[in-house]
């Protein structure tokens, strides 16, 4: 399970897709379960994008 958690399409949509769940959040929901879908979402996108930061190819 972890070497598919860690390639990059998953990854990708990992960042994508909670990222833009984390923006429509308060949006759609209202109060603290907006505040705590949106909040936990974005820290779900931003360990992706690190991921993906961390394991990008250089390019020489």
């Amino acid at each position: 399970m972890k070497p598919l958690l860690a390639s990059r399409p998953v990854l990708w949509f990992l960042f994508l897709f909670n990222l833009v769940v984390a923006t429509a959040a308060p949006f759609v929901a209202a109060g603290a379960q907006a505040v705590l879908t949106a909040v936990g979402m974005g820290v779900v996108s931003m360990g992706a994008g690190v991921s993906l930061f961390r394991t990008r190819r250089r390019q020489s």
